[in-house]
């Protein structure tokens, strides 16, 4: 065993001393010991139950034969944080979870780990510190929360934002916003959109390191608590067969992600997650390789906000597994890729039943053919850039229109509330991306705007900064290279007409080279908005978001 290291021969006798300290019995000493990673905390929503589901692995891991052993993780709540400086410290988080992770569970030389993450950077952090530390490891999350009700409709936070976005344009009320307020969130869990936690829960799922119902079990549910359990019993099965993160989290399991990413629509955020988790691996992710897996991977799914349906919808409908099922019948995954249940993916989906065709479309009737996501290129973005298609409405998949072009986020919603914004508009804001941010900032506030003001379905929005899973419309993130290092978006002047073509996967500026290259010639880096702290560290260190804002030495 890996612990044998710190509790085993005469060497070990001051490490068996301290394991003392810890009230470890003889028979402890002699068993395997599993690290549980708890991100429970009071602060975020989803991370409020996650001491019922600790205590849940800790019963599955003691009863099948090892001794439990919890520390922490941490975890923003990206909706508290939204809109202010707190949300330059939500992506960053990612790295820290990793980072710390992998620092405790090889000082203290576990022998295995059982993740327990809820809400958006705390899962692909955790994933990220698993393909390091590579013991094996199960993840069970901490579960969606129900959808909220409003006047007889389910509701979730993005119809929250949204109606703020409403009463700015003078269609609602105080008192109908704060009806909102008190009932789209309705108990803990993860928010009940597919957004972004509860996307990179799904996709844990698909890579194989999450056991079924991961994704979808609504966190309230005491059937939650029983996957708690079972992940506990998982991980010391996996122990015994010496399953290890590498050995699932490969290059093919990574394309699975994406596949089921398409299928069901997940968040624009999954974009900078997965290339992060295939760099740990060694697989050199290129976000264009989404384009081609969207040609194929039919969407499925139209989860809030692209869509009238929930998680628990999606998990009564049968959850990920019915989604695979579908896309297995097209031959659109590596079924032999392992999983932690020991088997691999074609035997863990083979029985899974699609049991709603409106929640999860057939593959005969899908909501389009081609998958959820796309990656936009051209002048303005040469290195790519992101849209959630799926949320997008006919109409604006090929769009014209003249740059609105602000320098910071603030700035851009000002301007939308006030009315400076109208109909056919593109706006721009830029200097938010990982290094401008730094730690580029989600857009969820003017996004939803945007959508309350009643432009949803005529002004477009491009930036270098990154979007919420709640956010809708055609809103185009991670363009790449960013402005801070002098990438075509810091060129872009008011007015300039930008092409949007989402079918055709382009996005330019209607500016000829030989402008561009006079106002490059111009232009100056711009004096950082942070020079002290892990923000400046981690401005130093951070690469463009089509490589998923990856540290790397400069």
């Amino acid at each position: 065993m890996k612990s044998d290291n710190v509790k085993t021969g005469m060497q070990q006798a001051p490490h068996r001393s301290l394991f003392n300290a810890l009230g470890f019995t003889e028979e402890e000493m002699r068993k395997p010991m599993v690290g549980i990673v708890s991100s429970y905390n009071e602060i975020v929503p989803g991370h409020m139950n996650l001491d019922k589901i600790v205590e849940a692995v800790k019963l599955g891991v003691a009863e099948a034969g090892g001794v439990p052993v919890v520390f922490p993780a941490i975890a923003v709540c990206d909706g508290i944080a939204m809109g202010h400086v707190g949300m330059k410290y939500s992506l960053v988080t990612r790295d820290l979870i990793a980072d710390s992770t992998e620092c405790m569970a090889l000082a203290h030389q576990f022998d295995a780990l059982v993740m327990v993450p809820n809400c958006d950077k705390n899962v692909p952090g955790l994933l990220m510190a698993a393909a390091r530390i590579n013991v094996p490891t199960v993840f069970v999350s901490g579960g969606p929360m129900l959808a909220g009700r409003v006047k007889g409709q389910k509701r979730s936070l993005s119809s929250m934002f949204e109606a703020v976005g409403s009463h700015a344009a003078g269609t609602m009320s105080e008192e109908e916003v704060r009806e909102f307020e008190e009932k789209v969130c309705p108990t803990c869990g993860s928010c009940s959109g597919m957004y972004t936690a509860n996307s990179m829960n799904c996709l844990t799922e698909a890579l194989g390191m999450g056991l079924k119902g991961n994704g979808t079990i609504p966190a309230v549910y005491s059937e939650r608590i029983k996957l708690a359990k079972h992940a506990g019993m998982a991980v010391m099965e996996m122990l015994k067969q010496n399953i290890c993160p590498r050995d699932i989290m490969t290059k093919e399991a990574v394309l699975n992600a994406l596949t089921v990413d398409m299928a069901l629509g997940c968040s624009t955020n999954s974009m900078l997650h997965l290339p992060a988790i295939a760099h740990e691996i060694g697989f050199d992710f290129d976000i264009a390789m989404a384009n081609e897996i969207s040609e194929k991977t039919p969407n499925l799914c139209h989860l809030a906000p692209a869509g009238p349906t929930y998680m628990e919808d999606l998990n009564e409908a049968g959850g990920v597994y019915a989604v695979m099922r579908e896309l297995s019948e097209l031959g659109l995954l590596h079924e032999d890729c392992m999983t932690v249940t020991g088997k691999t993916v074609g035997e863990n989906i083979k029985d899974a039943v699609n049991r709603d065709p409106e929640v999860i479309r057939p593959l005969d009737n899908p909501y389009s053919r081609t998958g959820g996501l796309a990656v936009l290129k051209g002048n303005l973005a040469p290195d790519g850039s992101v849209v959630k298609r799926s949320a997008v409405v006919p109409e604006m998949m090929v769009h014209e229109g003249p740059a609105r072009v602000f320098e910071c986020e603030e700035d851009a919603i000002e301007a939308i509330k006030s009315g400076k914004i109208v109909a056919g508009d593109v706006v721009v804001i830029r200097y938010e991306g990982p290094k401008g941010g730094p730690g580029m900032r989600e857009m969820l506030n003017p996004t939803s705007a945007i959508a309350g003001m009643g432009l949803g379905s005529s002004v477009a929005l491009i930036t270098d900064g990154r979007f919420s899973g709640a956010s809708r419309g055609a809103s185009i993130g991670h363009v790449s290279p960013e402005a801070a290092v002098g990438g075509p978006i810091a060129l872009v002047e008011e007015g300039d007409i930008i092409r949007i073509d989402i079918p055709n996967y382009s996005l330019n500026v209607k500016v000829s080279d030989e402008v561009l290259a006079e106002r490059r010639a111009k232009w100056e880096p711009r004096e950082p908005k942070v020079n002290t702290g892990y923000l400046a560290r981690y401005r130093e260190m951070v690469t463009s978001g089509n490589r998923g804002a990856i540290l790397e030495k400069q």
